[in-house]
């Protein structure tokens, strides 16, 4: 059998300046310790910070002691390399209260966001004002409880400033506006013309000549409409001239914004405003009209589109790097998950191997006639049984056990586990119970059901603490689309199962981690924290879905729903007394573990079984095929080669009298369930078994494949 758990991280791995910083630093002189004695969810974080192009730090510990990559290195400036290793408050002093609000808030697990906050920091030796989006999140030990802070820093100093000079010239445009109106009102103008239509001269007054650098006496006279044009910015005068001619054709106010030429070979804008007069006869006559100083609006809006082109790229760089930043913290959440999740699993394995191992060695300095031994062989099988039982919880969080749906009516189930669940709660919790008159059946696995409603009241019990009260309740619900919104179900008829205690409840932090895998309140050695996960494996893997609400104080309500089905109860009946059938039959085992195989023959072979053997379904098909008679086959699910078990299996069944067949498999990859539901007509026997169990199948197997002939 292999391990998930990963390998450990490799410091000679981290590649980078400030990698090999830390990997040099004397780090037994801080409150880390020497690197190597570092936990594992440290390493992996500080490996997956020295990835990121983007400034990051760890503050780790009380102290916050700090750890950082490349980027937040040359962010640093000359501070690095002599703040690594540094609490983080003597690193940053300027900052000092701030950074101690950050450890204290991610040491209680929460997370912080601040969005162009403004420091003055020390860059090149002297002060400077720089302003920082800072992005705090909580990291957990290898225990589970946070131990420090993972730090991302985004200077918007840039952009900040492009924001303010854009307020700034978004000002001066108005006050721009607001000068030209005051002009407009007071009469404040650069000239005032009359083009002479019919004769084709413009005369205007001293202001107009001065604008248009123009001599008073010669404009006094007239001037061409050309030599007019001819001063204005070659870019503009083609559409003034259409403007011009439109107001004339059409006799709509003329309004035109435009450069003229200034003595010093520039440009000035200027606004010309007026219209068209007409004589007797409606021939255009007269065009008088304004000049207006506009040229200190129009440069300001032409600044201000420059600035809003800046700042749009700016903030395109700074989503597109916040989008980075995202999915490195998704990653490294994920990777501390996966890192909590197979320290638990590693944990309460390891505890099992050892239970397991002390009983065995003992076994080897204690004579057979000992006392003892009965009682360290049971000892034994016993952690064998937990050892199972966490697989199984396992696999139920993972959605791969699999299942046996039946059709289940909850008032008989109700009325079946109140014993059992009494017994769970204890004598001085009263447990209650809420049925509609015809409450709808549903479908699913029974055994995994009573599992999970077992586990809900030895919470319930904890939560308790004595006397109180426990309730099961079942109501028949009809979801419409607003009632499913924010749940993993469908519109429909669904059946809700209601567990409420009125124990001590939860707070929100607990509530919101209440199904991840191996996270517990309870002390160490009272509980694997897969409880609340199997239950909500379980549901999901049953086409159903789980809410929980709970309060501090106010107790918990946890809800089951599970689609409604309109088939008939399953019912169950009870099995006559099965006499163990032994000797007389040829039984064939298959399995590519040689230790299992090997086992498994031995314990056939004392029940006096006929025992062939086969080490993959290769083999074991040649044996079926060489004429060799076989009574039962008992096989494992997942092996190598090109013969699968299912291959046996219709081996079996195509024959003129069927050979019954028994699978034995940890865990079956969905080979012989589909949906996790087992196929019809299939025996499944978890590992690790008892002998006892197999016997009991095998038993059952023979006498229903004698009954059939």
């Amino acid at each position: 059998m292999t391990s998930n758990i990963p390998d450990p991280i490799r410091f000679d791995s981290w590649i980078g300046e400030t990698a090999r910083a830390i990997r040099d630093f004397d780090w037994s002189k801080t409150p880390l310790g020497g690197i190597d004695t570092w936990p594992q969810m440290l390493r992996a974080v500080v490996q997956a910070m020295l990835r990121s192009a983007l400034p990051m730090a760890v503050l780790w510990g009380e102290e916050g002691t700090l750890l950082y990559n490349d980027a937040y290195a040359k962010f640093s400036g000359v501070r690095h390399p002599g703040i690594l290793g540094l609490p983080i408050e003597r690193a940053w002093p300027e900052a000092s209260e701030f950074n101690r609000n950050v450890v204290d808030s991610g040491l209680r697990g929460e997370s912080l966001s601040y969005r162009d906050i403004g420091f003055v920091l020390s860059r090149s030796g002297k002060p400077a004002q720089v302003w920082l989006d800072l992005h705090y999140s909580p990291l957990t030990g290898d225990d589970g409880l946070p131990a420090g802070v993972l730090a991302i820093v985004v200077e918007t100093t840039g952009r900040v400033l492009l924001e303010h000079d854009r307020a700034l010239a978004e000002a001066a445009v108005s006050e721009a506006n607001e000068r030209l109106h005051l002009a407009i009102n007071s009469g404040a103008v650069l000239g005032v013309f009359v083009w002479d239509i019919p004769k084709n001269r413009v005369k205007g007054d001293e202001r107009f000549a001065r604008t248009f650098s123009v001599p008073f006496e010669q404009i006094a006279e007239g001037w061409p409409l050309e030599a007019v044009l001819d001063i204005m910015h070659p870019g503009d005068r083609e559409h003034v001239q259409a403007l011009i001619e439109r107001t004339v054709r059409d006799g709509v106010p003329y309004r035109a914004e435009y450069r003229i030429r200034t003595p010093g070979d520039g440009w000035m804008w200027i606004l010309a405003t007026g219209r068209c007069d007409y004589d007797g006869h409606g021939r255009p006559a007269r065009f008088p009209g304004v000049i207006v100083d506009i040229h200190d609006r129009r440069i300001a809006e032409e600044s201000l589109k420059e600035l809003t082109r800046s700042l749009e790229d700016k903030i395109s760089e700074a989503v597109a790097a916040r989008i980075a930043v995202e999915a490195q913290l998704r990653q490294s959440l994920k990777m501390e998950a996966l890192g909590a999740m197979t320290g638990g699993v590693a944990h309460d394995f390891n505890n099992t191997l050892q239970a397991i191992s002390g009983n065995l060695q003992l076994l080897q300095y204690l004579p057979p006639t000992d006392p003892r031994v009965p009682e360290r062989v049971q000892a034994a099988m016993e952690a064998v049984q937990r050892g199972a039982k966490l697989a199984s919880q396992l696999l139920s969080f993972a959605r791969r056990q699999p299942q046996s749906p039946v059709v289940i009516n909850p008032r008989r189930l109700l009325d079946e586990m109140r014993e059992l669940l009494q017994h769970a709660v204890g004598a001085s919790v009263v447990i209650g119970t809420h049925l509609p008159d015809h409450p709808w059946n549903f479908c699913v696995d029974r055994n995994q059901l009573e599992n999970a409603l077992l586990n809900l009241a030895i919470n319930a019990r904890d939560a308790i603490r004595g006397d109180g009260s426990f309730t099961l309740a079942c109501t028949n619900e009809v979801l419409d689309e607003a009632a499913c919104e924010g749940r993993d179900l469908r519109p429909g008829e669904y059946v809700r199962l209601s567990v409420r205690d009125d124990g001590s409840g939860m707070a929100a932090d607990v509530l919101e981690r209440a199904f991840e895998p191996f996270f517990t309140t309870k002390a160490e050695g009272h509980g694997t924290g897969l409880g609340l996960s199997m239950v909500f494996g379980f549901v999901k893997q049953s086409g159903g879905h789980i809410d929980m609400s709970s309060a501090e104080g106010a107790g918990t309500t946890v809800d089951l729903f599970f689609p409604r089905s309109y088939d008939a109860e399953t019912v169950v009946t009870a099995n006559g007394a099965l006499t163990p059938q032994t000797g007389g039959a040829t039984v064939l085992v298959v399995d590519d573990d040689a230790a299992v195989l090997s086992s498994t023959v031995a314990i056939l072979e004392a029940m006096r079984y006929i025992v062939l053997k086969a080490a993959n379904g290769d083999a074991a098909m040649s044996v079926l095929q060489s004429g060799v008679g076989v009574d039962l086959i008992v096989t494992d699910v997942v092996m190598p080669g090109k013969v699968k078990c299912e291959d046996l299996a219709q081996w079996a069944s195509a024959q003129a009298r069927p050979v019954p067949v028994i699978y034995v498999s940890g865990y079956t990859r969905d080979v012989i369930s589909r949906d996790g539901a087992l196929r019809p007509n299939v025996t499944l026997l978890g590992k690790p078994y008892r002998a006892e169990a197999l016997a009991k199948e095998i038993a059952a197997a023979l006498e229903g494949a004698a009954n059939t002939r």
